[in-house]
């Protein structure tokens, strides 16, 4: 606020282009053809543009899922919404992420695994940082407020899921749904707790430049990213 009180973060202009269309012209960069974007505030404004966006890109097919629960719940009930599109192979990416293609290409060709979280390591990690304890490269467990004591990388919003994987993930969001208070936890819970059933993956991206939209800040450090682009 106060730039998305009328239209969704993921409609922002930046650098002549709106964040999801330079998401989406990543992934086609890299052979990505077919969308699901989960929608909730202003549904119809980002009807609008991805309609137009799936006109503009020749080959593309956008579809959307819309979370009429979205002002009352958080983004893990928007993933279980999506559920029925979880099958096969897929890669879920948080909606306010910039990045380009050579960040797409490095997390295809991260080795199989059911699911591969993509991270980030740094010197220090804030409260909004969305926290990963390993065990070697492996998950043990992923959250806003782990003990920064015991924190090894930061997860940057990019989860790709291969064979079994989302049919493992989708059990979880389930679960997670039926407890009381599963409209208001994050997705990654569901990834911590998906992590002491199977092994996850992590797959670094320190050299890779990527931002993420969350305060005006955050907008014009992304604006200034992308002229150099």
């Amino acid at each position: 606020l106060p730039l998305t009180e009328d239209v969704p973060k993921a409609l922002l202009d930046i650098g002549g282009r709106r964040l999801i269309e330079r998401q989406v012209d990543a992934f086609v960069a890299c052979g990505i053809r077919e969308f699901v974007v989960i929608t909730g505030y202003a549904d119809h404004l980002m009807q609008e543009a991805l309609s137009a966006l799936q006109t503009e890109l020749s080959g593309v097919t956008i579809r959307t899922v819309f979370n009429p629960f979205y002002a009352v719940a958080d983004n893990l009930a928007s993933c279980w919404m999506a559920r029925d599109e979880m099958e096969g192979d897929f890669i879920q990416v948080n909606g306010d992420n910039l990045f380009k293609p050579d960040l797409v290409a490095h997390l295809l060709n991260a080795p199989d695994n059911p699911v591969t979280v993509a991270v980030n390591h740094k010197d220090s990690y804030d409260a909004d940082d969305m926290k990963v304890m390993m065990d070697g490269t492996r998950v043990t467990e992923i959250g806003k407020t782990l003990p920064l004591e015991a924190v090894d990388a930061e997860a940057i919003g990019f989860y790709k899921f291969q064979g079994e994987g989302g049919r493992h993930y989708v059990d979880v969001l389930d679960r997670a749904l039926h407890e009381p208070q599963g409209l208001k936890q994050w997705f990654p819970s569901a990834v911590g707790t998906l992590a002491k059933q199977i092994d996850i993956a992590t797959w670094s991206f320190d050299d890779h430049e990527w931002c993420e939209v969350d305060f005006p800040a955050d907008l014009q450090h992304a604006r200034q990213v992308v002229s150099g682009w």
